[in-house]
């Protein structure tokens, strides 16, 4: 039978351990409370905010976008952009809701609405501030972005967000067909043909059903490209 009376040395490694864990407990005890306090308060404080502040102001902001939506399907643009003194437009719902759906949504529509009010600069700088993991929408402000850039005399830019449109929703092929001719066109006019020349072959390769996709080879012609 084994012996397990304790030693005289386990004894004494036992005693050393309560004394080193009490003299830590004494010397730390406050700063450990302190964090841990510290740490309820944060929780506390989040859970509150997210609750009664974050929750209900996305709410809000789902409801009062529906109008600015309303005014931009019937073209009312001004309305849908700036409200009509009862409702708010996109851009009041962009700074009162930041940080929601609702003022995220609301750059789409505005970057919309300046780029057909010819706006390039507005449309530009709204579009940017927009960002979702839908492709179809988000490659739909890219290609605006394309346009916006194209048209106030950027076309490098323009011609990289029409690729981004083309190649982030490639599921789709007549959009993305049509994105990707957009950028080898805008890359063609800049005298970057080999970066042309390598877009009018994904199209006539990825989309070759397409429209872009059966009139691709004259393009690949005018450059110089042959099978």
């Amino acid at each position: 039978m084994t012996d397990k009376t304790p030693t005289v040395e386990t004894v004494d490694s036992d005693s050393e351990f309560l004394d080193s864990a009490k003299n830590f407990w004494t010397k730390y005890s406050k700063p450990i409370s302190y964090i841990g306090t510290a740490v309820i308060v944060v929780c506390a404080a989040y859970y509150g905010y997210k609750n009664y502040v974050v929750d209900p102001k996305k709410a809000k902001g789902d409801d009062v976008i529906a109008a600015a939506q309303e005014y931009f399907a019937m073209d009312s643009l001004d309305r849908a952009l700036n409200g009509d003194g009862v409702n708010p437009g996109f851009l009041k719902i962009e700074s009162k809701y930041d940080g929601t759906d609702a003022a995220n949504l609301s750059h789409y529509y505005a970057g919309a609405i300046y780029l057909r009010k010819q706006d390039f600069a507005n449309a530009i700088k709204q579009l940017k501030d927009f960002s979702t993991d839908a492709t179809q929408i988000q490659s739909s402000a890219y290609r605006m972005l394309g346009d916006a850039c194209m048209d106030s005399g950027k076309k490098e830019d323009g011609a990289d967000y029409y690729k981004k449109a083309g190649t982030l929703n490639d599921k789709d092929p007549f959009t993305s067909s049509e994105d990707l001719f957009r950028a080898a066109l805008a890359y063609e006019t800049m005298g970057k043909n080999e970066q042309a020349i390598e877009l009018y072959k994904d199209i006539k390769e990825k989309y070759p059903k397409t429209e872009k996709g059966m009139i691709v080879d004259k393009y690949l012609a005018r450059l110089g490209y042959t099978q």
